[in-house]
């Protein structure tokens, strides 16, 4: 996420008692070690669309792949609103995190690079990319568009000691 900390607000509705909130800094670690996220799209008629994806942290920012042709990415064409979501499926520890904001196609060559390389130290060999042309390029063959989430709002959702934490972003 952008390197200015976002405020941060304990949301003492949905938070137990002696709730305080989470640290922007937990949720980066938090965002930045998850294998698994969800992303939450806007299909043209309105209608949503959920999947899940990879994604890294470059420069405190999510960045995910997607196919040109892939429903997700048809959707940001139309609509670049999303939702990025990981967590754990445990009722009683972990931290889920939202983060709601506009994807934008990464173009930038050294910063394709950069994503490339973050992908495949995330994520192994398996997840080898090569930077060139504006998109992202498997070994294995295909092509792959990146997209920064630029945040307005995250959520954190702390289970056993049950808090909500909001983080609002400046505007970029």
């Amino acid at each position: 996420m952008p390197t200015t900390e976002p405020v941060t607000e304990l949301d003492a509705r949905y938070s137990e008692p002696d709730a305080t909130a989470a640290a922007w800094g937990e949720a980066r670690e938090t965002l930045a070690a998850a294998e698994v996220f969800w992303l939450t799209t806007v299909r043209p008629d309105g209608r949503p669309h959920v999947t899940p994806l990879l994604s890294v942290l470059l420069d405190d920012v999510p960045v995910f792949t997607t196919g040109a042709q892939e429903r997700k990415a048809r959707n940001l064409a139309a609509n670049p609103r999303v939702v990025l979501t990981t967590g754990t499926n445990a009722l009683s520890h972990g931290l889920d995190i939202t983060v709601e904001g506009t994807a934008r196609r990464v173009r930038d060559q050294a910063v394709l690079t950069r994503v490339a390389e973050a992908y495949t130290e995330k994520y192994g060999s398996d997840w080898t990319f090569t930077a060139r042309d504006g998109a992202l390029h498997h070994a294995e063959g295909g092509a792959a568009l990146a997209f920064e989430v630029a945040p307005d709002t995250a959520f954190g959702f702390r289970k056993g000691a049950y808090s909500q934490t909001r983080w609002r972003f400046p505007a970029r």
